[in-house]
């Protein structure tokens, strides 16, 4: 019988959901608006018999996607979702055995493809008092043998970020490393690594279609880095990994800025009244749930996704209600975060 590699074997298997998810979707931050009226537009006009026949084609889509980016064409790779800009990262920078730095918790997948690549993974946990960036400690563990650092910013599923000056302390701190920060979220902070990229030989810098611009289903995404960098990867990546109509819908979401910016609305006015007051908008959750705390009113984190023993009630009543969350199981934080009242002593229900 044949024997899988021992990174296969020995890795943690990822369930995500693949049915059954009607109702309102808040399990893996999917966009509830829905993308550009201009995507569907464009798909129906272009997607003809013939066109299916040949394969994918990426100049246009390159020439338009760095232009909307303020970036060089050979500065941009276009990937099938962030996932895939991250494996090829990881194939291209990270040997077996080689030291990868995470944070935790974080997104799945740095985990995932950095040990499927066999290499050694550490994890530095958010602050479990009020999941602050740990950017000292995290430093701290870098070591000259680091070949990897993946960030997300801001973090999924924490939500709390980072400024710039901290991503160039993590930079310079790590010359020898591939260090990606992955901005899914970006336009929902305002905070970018991007310009940096020039600056930063060892700065890669991901962005996806899925979240914003409502096209998860369509799973395209884009990764920077200079130009010799972007060169080795795309020894690395399949040819035709995008495919064609998710190419052609990524042109047609970028131009309508518009639709982007209605559902971006309301959290810029929340960020334009908190820099009005002197907050900074990346540390805002932090001191929200600070000041809730401190008032003593009783309100939900998802820091610790509920005290023991709770969260299958509290995820019971939200599905009954066809509300989806995510729970998450191997992160320990301190009982500080369990900010739920009584909760722990709600009952379900006899039906």
């Amino acid at each position: 019988m044949l024997k899988a590699r021992e990174s296969v074997r020995t890795l943690k298997e990822y369930h995500p959901p693949l049915g059954n998810r009607e109702g309102l979707r808040l399990d893996f931050n999917e966009n509830t608006v829905g993308c550009s009226p201009k995507v569907i537009e464009y798909l129906k006009e272009k997607l003809t018999a013939d066109a299916l026949t040949v394969y994918p084609e990426y100049i246009d889509a390159m020439r338009e996607l760095a232009a909307y980016f303020a970036v060089a064409p050979g500065e941009l790779l276009l990937s099938n979702g962030t996932d895939e800009a991250i494996q090829v990262l990881i194939n291209t920078f990270v040997d077996d055995g080689d030291d990868v730095l995470l944070l935790k918790p974080s997104y799945a997948m740095y985990r995932f493809y950095a040990e499927l690549a066999g290499a050694s993974v550490r994890e530095i946990d958010y602050a479990a008092t009020d999941l602050e960036f740990p950017l000292d400690e995290f430093i701290a563990a870098i070591r000259p043998s680091t070949r990897a650092i993946l960030i997300a910013n801001p973090n999924n599923p924490t939500g709390t970020g980072i400024n710039l000056d901290a991503i160039r302390r993590i930079l310079e701190a790590a010359p020898q490393a591939a260090v990606l920060i992955d901005e899914a979220y970006f336009e929902f902070c305002g905070v970018t690594a991007l310009p940096l990229v020039r600056q930063y030989p060892n700065l890669f810098v991901s962005r996806t279609f899925s979240k914003v611009f409502g096209m998860a289903a369509m799973r395209c995404g884009c990764l920077f880095s200079s130009v010799e960098n972007v060169r080795w990867m795309h020894k690395a990546q399949s040819p035709y990994s995008v495919n064609m109509l998710a190419a052609l819908a990524a042109r047609a979401a970028i131009q309508d800025r518009q639709h982007v910016a209605l559902g971006l609305a309301p959290p810029q006015r929340v960020f334009a009244l908190h820099r009005g007051h002197g907050l900074n908008h990346v540390r805002a959750p932090n001191r929200l749930h600070a000041g809730l705390r401190e008032s003593e009113v009783p309100h939900l984190t998802f820091h610790n996704q509920i005290l023991d023993g709770a969260r299958d009630v509290l995820d019971w009543h939200l599905r009954i209600h066809a509300v989806l969350i995510q729970q998450i199981d191997d992160v320990d934080l301190e009982p500080a975060q369990r900010s739920l009242g009584d909760f722990a002593d709600v009952r379900r229900p006899t039906v």
